[in-house]
């Protein structure tokens, strides 16, 4: 057996490299950590064949002291921390003191840089973890580090890099993550002489994001903003309308650090769970702040993952935090296009013409009138405002003063029984009815179970239908369960349950069918998870059942008071499953459909 022996410094340094600098990308972020840990308030980034062939930063901060540039390329020596307390409080973004020394082993290295207090600059290069000695050089205040032929001294390893193309798209994002966590730093980026991006200094984050994600995340985005017992959560949040095939447009940021961690990532998909669709992925940038003492960030050489002292904690705070923000009714604030989940484009809501020359029928209507508050709409086919007779041209014709009174319109007509069509300030509004009642049906049985006040009705007749055994016991023993439902299901005979009252909210819905949904949940999971962790899921089939259904006539009167009901119901915009429940066609799309102006 050979003998056990140290390994020389520099191969230590290539095994580390191994996990620090995985690709160009890495050895990017790492370095622009550095430069934001100095002060930087200026970066300028030049790459050259996805930056394997050269990386270079330069930045305006502290610099480094002449004396102090070889201990820069040593590993395990660092400025930010000097005992195992500030470790466990650590606030930089670079802490290891592994990074450079690394990229010294495995690359040609150059450093240069001049404190403020110094008459020059002084250079300091790397060759094979070789140092050479420190030389006066010309610079400006801050420090540039120059990286050449990554990994040209360890050709199994370069083999395993990517294409330049593909090497250069992990660049850009690692750049696009830095910009996007600090956006009063100016920063550029060149690609083989090549300007990128070119970012000033931003003192509204929105703008940084929007030049980064593009305005249609922008026009999508809500806001969130809270802060409570020394945690807090700040960014955006796009809509549903806005999601992604993938998630590349997710960047959650703790304590200005770019992570992925498995408690926040619960906690922000829980947060859209009920308004996006299945097979969509939410778009967000969000900056979570807490005490450093709180999480531990020294869980993996590249930092990108963290550990919480207190994750349950955490996770209620993202989780609700989050849900809240998404949650604002159409009523509350501007009205934000909602597309279908695979045309996610926004929509401006520019308005040339005189909206007090455009008319719409039934303006009177208000959601007071009629009853929907309860689940359902008084009146329907026999109304003689019906919208699918010929008596709606006699409903009472109004100018449209204020548009920013109702955000959703008000109704012109229904389509083939399914949409509603809506006129507001910014042109038409289509609404898929039975989504959107889904969505309200919805919310107010989640607020009714959370108050304990889900509203009972009894039927006039019971309803019976055939149950196996295993149903009928289900029922037995859920009574309490059924009660707090609003449901009152009980056997009739061995094989035979009978409805005999239903939740208000339900009432149009068709008994033997929502009885069933409530007794397979609690048949296959049980009352206590049926109450819990199901719950949502369950109130979601009820929803459905209950909403209106498609082709049924709607009076004019019906179909304002659902718009009303929309207007102030969160969520709003996207039904159960994700679905969107209206859309906004602009007026000046329908000029460009005529060809008005042209």
């Amino acid at each position: 057996m050979p003998s056990i022996r140290p390994l020389s410094e520099l191969l230590i340094n290539q095994i580390a490299a191994g996990e620090v600098i995985e690709r160009p990308a890495a050895a990017l972020k790492e370095l622009l950590e550095n430069s934001l840990d100095a002060g930087a308030s200026d970066i300028a980034v030049q790459l050259e064949a996805g930056g394997i062939k050269l990386l270079r930063i330069r930045d305006n901060g502290c610099g480094i002291a002449a004396d102090e540039l070889h201990f820069a390329l040593m590993r395990h020596a660092t400025s930010k921390i000097t005992s195992l307390d500030e470790l466990q409080a650590v606030a930089s973004m670079g802490f290891r003191g592994e990074a450079l020394a690394s990229m010294a082993a495995v690359a040609q290295l150059t450093l240069t840089s001049r404190t403020h207090d110094a008459a020059h600059a002084s250079q300091i290069t790397a060759i094979d973890g070789q140092l050479s000695d420190i030389a006066p050089a010309s610079h400006p205040i801050g420090t540039t580090v120059e990286i050449r032929e990554l990994y040209f001294n360890t050709p199994a390893r370069r083999k395993f890099l990517k294409s330049e193309a593909t090497e250069y798209a992990y660049c850009e994002e690692a750049f696009k993550r830095i910009a996007l966590s600090r956006p009063d730093v100016a920063m550029c980026l060149q690609h083989n002489g090549r300007t990128i991006w070119q970012l000033p200094a931003e003192t509204d984050p929105l703008k940084r994001v929007t030049t980064l994600l593009g305005a249609e995340f922008g026009n999508a985005a809500v806001q969130v903003s809270r802060h409570a017992a020394g945690l807090s959560m700040t960014g955006f949040a796009a809509l549903p309308a806005y999601s992604k095939s993938t998630r590349d447009a997710q960047y959650f940021f703790v304590n200005g650090r770019f992570i992925r961690d498995k408690v926040a990532s619960h906690a922000l998909r829980q947060a859209y769970q009920d308004i996006l669709h299945h097979q969509r992925h939410p778009a967000f940038v969000l900056f979570f702040t807490m005490p450093p003492a709180g999480v531990d960030v020294n869980v993996h050489p590249a930092k990108s993952e963290v550990r919480f002292r207190d994750s349950q904690g955490i996770h209620q705070f993202i989780f609700h935090t989050l849900q809240n923000a998404l949650a604002i009714p159409a009523q509350s604030s501007a009205p934000v296009v909602a597309q279908p989940h695979y045309a996610p484009t926004q929509q401006g809501f520019s308005l040339a013409q005189n909206n007090a020359s455009y008319q719409v029928w039934g303006m009177q209507a208000s959601a007071g009138q009629s009853g929907v508050g309860s689940g359902e709409w008084q009146g329907g086919a026999g109304d003689n405002n019906s919208a699918s007779g010929n008596n709606a041209p006699n409903s009472p014709r109004s100018t449209f003063n204020s548009p920013d009174q109702h955000p959703l319109g008000y109704a012109l007509a229904q389509l083939l029984g399914i949409y509603i069509l809506a006129q507001n300030s910014q042109g038409l509004i289509v609404v898929d009815m039975h989504a959107a009642h889904e969505r309200i049906v919805y919310e107010k049985l989640k607020t009714a179970l959370d108050e304990e006040q889900i509203a009972t009705q009894p039927l006039l007749i019971p309803v019976s239908f055939y149950a196996d055994a295993l149903d009928i016991a289900s029922v037995a023993a859920s009574q309490a369960a059924l009660k707090m439902l609003g449901f009152d299901i009980a056997p009739l005979s061995p094989t035979t349950l009978a409805v005999r009252a239903m939740p208000v909210m339900l009432k149009q819905a068709e008994a033997e069918a929502v009885a069933r949904a409530v007794i397979d949940e609690l048949r296959e999971f049980g009352a206590s998870r049926v109450l819990t962790e199901r719950r949502n899921e369950l109130l979601s089939t009820l929803a459905c059942h209950g909403a209106v259904r498609a082709n049924r006539t709607l009076s004019v009167t019906e179909m304002n008071a659902l718009l009303r009901e929309m207007e102030q119901t969160e969520r709003a915009g996207q039904c159960n499953h994700g679905r969107p429940t209206w859309f906004q066609i602009s007026l000046a799309e329908l000029d460009k459909m005529f060809m008005r102006g042209q």
